[in-house]
């Protein structure tokens, strides 16, 4: 039997759960198929194959969930931090159990290569363990003595936050927002991608499995328009974390204006990867290939951009579409797999539209840009490069979010500043450069949250994650999690010894 049909086989028994009982919500301890009736189907974008219905989750269902985080809240809040650094730790150890499941059913229901879902699931248990050891000091604040005086500031977790996940890497994603939420002190409310639903459930059931309070951890399936807005509209939300589209992040904020709601948004990114013809080039070639056609294109970080200077141009290309071509496409249980299928029909056609909008544009289809279907089915796309590209393009402008690289060559190092920096997006910047002056210059003066040179996506905990521009507000990671999460309050005592104002003497 092939590796494929060890995992097939293996994936079965769990995906008959799914095919075969409505997958509802998780409200204050409880599995709960909600209060209006309605559900949707969930499809593999494998074969289109149904995966089950999942309730579409209803205002009342979210009202629900609200207030079973509302109630849960003041003892979560209140309990020792070192007490939630050993739940939470739990958590991480069941994740690991439960890890090839997860990975399993995650690579079904999105279609991303087993290959990186399976360290996408232990890449969660690393976020619990990271800020559960945060946990006990997650308070902590600074001494702030004066002369007549002492300060000092203390923080404290905000109050029932609202997490709305994407469906790129939906389990990784999800404990990213809810781990740093949960050491916090805060009680979370999750609203999972519709079209990626299984994880989360899973989720969620090993979180409740390794000890965690009813109603401090709730998931409420649904569409964006009805469940998702019940959610950030919610009075009892304080804040709502929100990874996906820039467009949808706007509708987000403006819904909570009303309850003030203090927002944190991971958004798009086209973001630019810059090769210099001072460069390592086969390094650069390796992180070229891998930062955009690795987890099929569909993540924020990638670099859809290639940005390469004309002295090296041909040859830079030639060798990219070398291993383009080769890219393995196929099954996501498929250990060799290296691209898998869209998540989506609705993705998928919009991925195939910028294939015409290239030609129209008067690009260069140099690699791929077609369909290609596994057995006749499936939303899989050849892995693509657009090449004589210009800045301007639709296909330099627009975030993609699939297989497909658009190269566009610069001459001097202002003009390729300039190219990277004429987006709307500001995520991230890869550079490729042996010069250490001209690394320190790109890094500055790139307008993006996050610079990586000579490297590819390198994930480091403490450091700060998140964008400029339309990428996004806000910051992940280490302690800037926490601002977030977190009210700071500053505390002011008199020695005793300072004179008061008399007014009315």
């Amino acid at each position: 039997m092939s590796d494929l049909q060890d995992n097939l086989s293996a994936v079965a028994p769990k995906l008959q759960r799914f095919q075969e009982q409505t997958l509802g919500h998780f409200i204050d301890g409880q599995a709960s198929l909600g209060t209006g009736g309605e559900t949707f189907t969930n499809e593999s974008p494998i074969d289109q194959s149904p995966m089950g219905q999942v309730v579409a989750g209803s205002a009342a269902d979210i009202d629900q969930a609200c207030l079973a985080a509302q109630r849960a809240f003041s003892a979560w809040a209140t309990m020792p931090g070192d007490q939630r650094r050993e739940i939470l730790h739990k958590v991480a150890d069941a994740i690991v159990a439960n890890a090839r499941d997860i990975a399993l059913i995650e690579s079904y229901d999105t279609g991303q290569a087993l290959r990186f879902m399976s360290k996408a699931a232990i890449r969660g248990a690393d976020n619990f363990r990271f800020f559960a050891d945060m946990a006990p000091s997650a308070r902590d604040g600074d001494s702030l003595p004066a002369n007549e005086h002492i300060n000092y500031s203390m923080r404290q977790p905000i109050g029932p936050v609202g997490v709305i996940t994407p469906w790129n890497t939906p389990f990784m994603l999800s404990t990213w927002k809810i781990a740093p939420a949960l050491a916090a002190g805060c009680t979370v409310v999750h609203k999972p991608a519709e079209w990626s639903p299984c994880s989360a459930a899973l989720l969620v059931e090993i979180m409740h499995e390794a000890g965690l309070p009813p109603g401090v951890m709730n998931t409420v399936n649904g569409l964006g328009e009805t469940a998702g807005k019940a959610l950030t509209e919610h009075p009892a939300i304080k804040a709502v974390a929100f990874v996906g589209e820039s467009v949808t992040g706007s509708r987000i904020m403006r819904q909570g204006s009303q309850t003030l709601k203090r927002v944190h948004f991971e958004l798009g990114g086209k973001n630019p990867v810059i090769v210099f013809d001072d460069a390592d080039l086969d390094k650069a070639l390796d992180a070229v290939v891998f930062m955009i056609y690795s987890l099929n294109g569909e993540r924020c970080t990638s670099s859809s951009r290639l940005l390469i200077q004309e002295s090296i141009r041909d040859q830079f290309l030639e060798r990219l579409a070398e291993r383009v071509k080769k890219l393995k496409v196929g099954h996501p249980l498929d250990p060799a797999t290296e691209v898998g299928p869209l998540i989506h029909q609705r993705h998928f056609d919009k991925v195939c539209s910028y294939f015409d909008i290239a030609k129209q544009e008067g690009a260069k289809v140099m690699v791929g840009g077609e369909p290609r279907p596994l057995n006749g089915k499936g939303h899989f796309v050849a892995p693509t490069l657009f090449t004589e590209a210009s800045s301007k393009m639709r296909i330099a402008q627009e975030e993609i979010f699939g297989p497909v690289l658009t190269a566009i060559s610069f001459s001097t190092e202002a003009e390729a500043l300039a190219m990277a920096n004429d987006v709307d997006y500001g995520l991230a910047g890869y550079v490729w450069t042996s010069d250490t002056g001209r690394s320190l210059r790109m890094a500055r003066d790139l307008e993006v949250g996050m610079v990586w040179v000579n490297s590819e996506n390198n994930r480091h905990l403490p450091s700060p994650f998140g964008g400029m521009k339309a990428s996004g507000i806000g910051r992940d990671g280490g302690d800037y999690s926490f601002e977030f999460y977190m009210e700071t309050k500053n505390v002011c005592i008199a020695t005793g010894s300072h004179t008061v104002p008399k007014l009315g003497v």
